[in-house]
């Protein structure tokens, strides 16, 4: 397959410096990509929503069918998710198949194997829904807790109701266990044991910052009113009391912005950008944006930078937009510090300078 190169011409708004962009297609031949994972420099690991599961060795540019036992039910936004490498175990969100076309946001733990991955559920969020909606599902770790976000499946209140996991960020122990300082031992007896945050929609970006080791999130509002915000211990984003700007798809209004006493998001976009992956850029490729957030969206299908500074906004820079598609994911080469981005055209993207 032919390399296809795109050069972009970005200069910062301050005018203080400029730069080519250059992005390179790795492969172009993915179904429904959703994530990606580093493996090493020269391999990653990929997910398809339709249950697929690949290694990828960006060096041939080969890809190559990985064997699991999950039970994936792909149905709308459902089906494999994110994937997670660390230390020789593979972490992996899916949604479930429960039976009777119900599923959950659930986590996996394999050890990793070029062939074949045998997994085990350490999570399960429940109750079982029978929705294609709003499975959040990014992963992170951070302290030695796997950090997810649950989705609150299209039902709405529910993300205000913390004795079910649905709409929720989760942290739990790399083994599925329960950290014995999670909220519900300390201020939050009603909670379910699990939950660390509860209020959010559909979060599906979500990264750990190597600058002052806060845990990130990106989420989809309704009709307006996505946000990047923080995770935040033992707090409520307000869902959906709260409509973060936007409104329900019929026009009615859901609920303010947002008001003291729920956690207040860094960046509102109103309208819906359909806000995707994240990552808090550290690297030597694009120096001049460390500690910046780098966004992705679906229906905006560009690459924000986002100036940010103590939970505070300072500015946005949109570096391209309609270049390769609905954004899926993106992640950062931890030597060259390069950008790997996956599109909803089944492509895989590296973007240098």
């Amino acid at each position: 397959m032919k390399n296809l190169f795109v050069l972009l011409f970005f200069f910062i708004s301050s005018n203080l410096y400029a730069f080519e962009i250059k992005l390179e297609k790795i492969v172009d031949s993915l179904g429904k990509p959703w994530s990606l994972s580093f493996i090493d420099s020269d391999s990653v690991i990929i997910t398809e929503k339709t249950g697929k599961l690949y290694f990828l060795n960006l060096i041939e540019k080969k890809i190559f069918n990985i064997e699991h036992n999950l039970s994936v039910l792909e149905v709308g936004q459902g089906g494999l998710l994110d994937v997670l490498y660390d230390n020789k175990q593979i972490y992996i969100s899916y949604s479930e198949n429960r039976g009777d076309w119900k599923s959950s946001t659930s986590v996996a733990k394999g050890e990793f194997n070029k062939k074949n991955i045998k997994f085990q559920n350490i999570f399960r969020a429940e109750p079982p829904i029978d929705s294609g909606y709003h499975f959040g599902s990014r992963l992170v770790i951070k302290d030695k807790h796997l950090y997810i976000t649950a989705g609150e499946r299209g039902k709405g209140m529910i993300a205000q109701d913390a004795t079910q996991h649905p709409g929720s960020v989760i942290r739990i122990n790399l083994d599925g266990s329960v950290p014995k300082d999670n909220p519900k031992f300390k201020n939050k007896k009603n909670w379910l044991p699990e939950i660390y945050q509860i209020g959010v929609r559909n979060p599906q970006g979500m990264a750990l910052s190597p600058f002052d080791n806060k845990v990130y999130m990106t989420n989809h509002g309704a009709r307006g009113g996505d946000w990047f915000g923080t995770a935040e211990y033992g707090e409520n984003y307000g869902w959906k009391i709260l409509g973060w700007g936007g409104t329900n798809y019929s026009g009615s209004k859901i609920g303010p912005k947002w008001k003291p006493g729920f956690t207040k998001a860094i960046k509102y976009w109103v309208p819906s950008i359909a806000v995707s992956a994240m990552v808090i850029y550290k690297g030597k490729a694009f120096d001049e944006w460390n500690g910046d957030a780098l966004i992705t969206s679906l229906k905006d299908q560009s690459l924000r930078k986002i100036r940010f500074k103590s939970n505070e906004f300072i500015s946005e820079e949109i570096i391209f937009r309609g270049k390769i598609g609905r954004i899926r994911d993106i992640k950062i080469h931890k030597e060259t510090g390069e950008l790997y981005m996956l599109s909803d055209k089944g492509e895989l993207w590296r973007m240098y300078k």
